[in-house]
């Protein structure tokens, strides 16, 4: 038979890990996999994953860019960050752009779109400007505004199909009307970036929203009389809540705690990566705003708010096993599943017949080896 098989590695499924299983591609696609008490099909290459592990390619469906570049740069940027997450083990990167001045956001969004449409990216992910000010982050504060139905329209065109999500404060003017019409256009609403009370959540949820961006951060923090956002979010069981879960953006107590009360099927990492990721420490921009990174740890120059983070997927998924006591399957769910879900890449997420082949064969303590996508290797 055609196509590559995989044999002898732990391949984590979403029903376990199958113990020295195999997995096998053909063309794009997985085709079939099985324990090794199962035969495998013969192929024309065959690859010996003896004492690796074989999870699905991350999902990472908040990335500023990776590799010393941004998603919001030129041809040669975009393809730097790609590689950059590829080689760690994301094989669906979704961009996302922080606040941008329109004119800007017009020039930078065909180009992101073509890559949709080629299958390079999985979508973009608008965040802001339809941000609080009270909770700017790393956004200039200077762009943020509340959304029209005029600028709705326009980013919309602008973006030809390619936008998946855009985060937006749902207690600004025009929020929860902005909402609707997101989820009447099949664009995922993310609530972030907000100062919104407990209430404005509850019906921003009832409006359509159904991602937390980033839970915690760029939010009031819950009290005994105002939970907040926060607990808003947690709470419905329609929301699927981003964690920064990098060791720096949240404490490892309150991820443990998110996953034992959302679930991992409501949990998803991500790494709101900007362009240090991968990089040693030193100087970046990050929208246009200069970042210091030191330790591993991104804020704006002077010492300012979090700028973004430096991980990469391999590391929230090392993180997730070794540090919030995941299991590999409960490690991929969240890593891969659940962000994939949450933003309808039905295509992605696990390893499964039928899915795009993209998996990363990770060593035993859990650093990449080697990365496939849609059936090639990309590292």
């Amino acid at each position: 038979m055609i196509g590559l098989l995989l044999t002898g590695g732990d391949v984590v499924t979403p029903g376990g890990v199958l113990d020295g299983g195999w997995l096998h591609v053909v063309g794009e696609r997985i085709d079939a996999l099985g324990p090794a008490t199962v035969p495998a099909p013969d192929a024309t290459e065959v690859l010996d994953c003896t004492g690796r592990i074989l999870v699905p390619g991350f999902v990472d469906v908040h990335e500023h860019g990776g590799g010393g570049a941004s998603y919001d740069g030129g041809p040669e940027d975009i393809a730097t960050a790609l590689a950059t997450h590829r080689s760690h083990g994301t094989t669906s990167s979704v961009a996302s752009l922080v606040s941008l001045p329109p004119a800007t956001l017009r020039g930078v969004l065909p180009g992101l779109a073509e890559l949709v449409e080629a299958g390079e990216l999985a979508g973009v992910h608008l965040e802001g400007p339809w941000l609080s000010g009270a909770r700017p982050g790393a956004h200039e504060p200077s762009r943020l505004h509340p959304p029209t139905a005029a600028e709705l329209a326009d980013v919309l065109r602008w973006g030809n199909g390619a936008i998946r999500m855009i985060t937006l404060a749902p207690e600004l003017d025009g929020g929860l009307e902005t909402i609707r019409a997101l989820a009447g256009e099949g664009v995922v609403a993310a609530v972030g970036h907000t100062d919104a009370g407990f209430e404005q959540v509850r019906a921003a949820v009832a409006a359509g929203a159904t991602v937390a961006t980033h839970l915690f951060n760029a939010m009031p923090a819950p009290s005994s009389r105002n939970p907040g956002p926060v607990l808003a979010l947690l709470d419905d069981p329609r929301v699927t809540v981003e964690l920064i879960a990098d060791g720096v953006h949240v404490h490892a107590a309150w991820v443990r705690h998110v996953l034992a009360y959302a679930g991992t099927q409501r949990v998803a990492l991500v790494t709101d990566a900007m362009a240090a990721a991968g990089m040693a420490d030193g100087t970046y921009r990050l929208g246009g705003r200069e970042v210091t990174v030191t330790g591993g740890e991104a804020r704006l120059a002077g010492g300012g708010a979090i700028a973004g983070g430096t991980a990469t997927g391999d590391v929230l998924f090392r993180r997730a096993v070794v540090e919030y006591g995941l299991s590999p399957t409960d490690a991929a769910r969240v890593t891969a599943t659940t962000p994939a879900r949450a933003l309808g890449l039905g295509d992605v997420g696990a390893l499964a017949p039928g899915l795009r082949a993209d998996v990363v064969l990770l060593d035993g303590g859990y650093g990449v080896a080697r990365v496939l996508r849609a059936g090639r290797w990309v590292s």
